[in-house]
């Protein structure tokens, strides 16, 4: 019979091969999205063209994760679900290599995001059962450090490739870690242990009142988040750095987002939702350092910066979810949660393309406007989760 110690061993090396897994699927389509603006310069997009692909892109990804967030919940065919959605990395991101145009490439960066969608639900289900014992901001902070690792390897990895011999190449080579993510998704499976049974979530059951506040308050905060692929076009157009430079600046925030991660999960098992506070206090400064700065200083603070918010939002976001949603009904609140975000993503990239074509300023005045409605709106969320988002009672250990 296996002992609390034994269970916690064994439920956090689940975690690291769901984290090895997201690795390497990292290393690929974080290695895409690093150079994937200065691409999108190459082959004449403007800036409001880039901030619609990229909310867009967003968009369809997220009304993926509501569909198969409800499909988790209903069927807790967890494995088949995310193996469909990692595949997406194989067949996709490498043919970016092909895109002659704009109009070649978004659907590509689409599909990507589809597959995306496809199987996070199913897998933040078996992150948050996980979390049940070990800390939701744990499992969560843990797997995103891995998961980030593979966001630094890759860019670098396409830093090299963009320098000898230029952004075709890099996406081809992306083949290689999107193949390895799949034979890393059957190890996992494998020696996975068995997770808490879960009844099937009944299609009427409602989502508590205090969620919708939760997702308005993250809404708030990501529509002032500007995505890197607008960032790294604004790199292309002011020339302040060499293409091979863009990537390693993204290696960069991904190292820090997978070390800011694993803080923040920590700081939230101690705190609960104030740790939250955090992220639009974060990117109240990321936004001016990442388009008004203009020496490479400015530029490295600001991806540092803009790393740690992302950090917090991976770490600590979602795991904010399991303190306000039964376990019944995880997979649709992860589902709607990230729709709800990127539908704001995706508004708040569209005003930010429209505002950088008018002037930099006018980008960054939106995107402090947010952050400052979104610490509000958690203010006014604590008291109604004061419950939900204290640290939950010990659990009483097994025979």
């Amino acid at each position: 019979m296996s002992t609390p110690r034994t269970e916690s061993t064994d439920l956090t090396r689940f975690v690291m091969r769901l984290g090895l897994v997201s690795l390497f699927a990292d290393f690929a389509y974080e290695g895409s999205h690093a150079i994937l603006g200065a691409f999108l310069a190459t082959l004449k997009a403007n800036p409001v063209l880039v901030g619609l692909v990229a909310g867009t892109g967003e968009l369809l990804g997220s009304g993926m994760r509501l569909f198969a967030g409800h499909l988790a919940d209903r069927t807790r065919r967890y494995w088949p679900i995310m193996a469909g959605g990692y595949l997406a990395n194989l067949l996709v991101v490498p043919t970016l290599a092909l895109a002659q145009n704009l109009w070649m490439a978004a659907p590509l960066v689409w599909a990507e995001r589809l597959g995306k969608g496809l199987r996070t639900p199913a897998r933040n289900v078996m992150l948050a059962q996980a979390g049940e014992r070990l800390g939701a901001g744990r499992a969560f902070g843990l797997h995103t450090v891995l998961d980030q690792f593979g966001g630094l390897l890759g860019p670098l990895m396409v830093a090299g490739i963009v320098a000898a011999l230029g952004y075709r190449a890099a996406f081809a080579s992306l083949l290689v870690p999107a193949a390895v993510s799949l034979v890393m998704l059957g190890y996992a499976r494998t020696l996975a242990p068995p997770l808490a049974a879960r009844p099937a979530a009944e299609p009427s059951a409602a989502l508590p009142v205090a969620f919708y506040g939760y997702m308005a308050f993250a809404a708030l905060t990501v529509m002032g988040l500007a995505h890197f692929m607008l960032f790294s076009y604004h790199l292309a157009v002011i020339h302040r750095l060499a293409p091979p430079w863009i990537p390693v600046l993204y290696a960069l925030a991904m190292g820090v987002n997978g070390l800011a991660a694993l803080a923040a999960g920590r700081l939230f098992d101690r705190i609960g939702l104030k740790a939250l506070y955090l992220l639009p206090l974060l990117l109240l400064v990321a936004d001016p350092l990442q388009f008004l700065s203009r020496s490479p200083l400015g530029l490295v603070a600001a991806v540092t910066v803009w790393g740690a918010a992302l950090g917090v939002q991976d770490g600590a976001l979602r795991a904010g979810i399991t303190r306000l949603v039964p376990s019944r009904r995880l997979g649709a609140a992860f589902g709607l949660f990230d729709l709800g975000l990127s539908l704001a993503w995706m508004v708040g990239s569209l005003a930010m393309g429209a505002l950088y074509r008018i002037r930099p300023a006018d980008l960054v005045i939106f995107g402090t406007a947010t952050e400052v409605f979104a610490l509000g709106a958690l203010t006014v969320l604590m008291p109604r989760a004061r419950g939900p988002g204290a640290p939950p009672p010990p659990r009483a250990r097994r025979p």
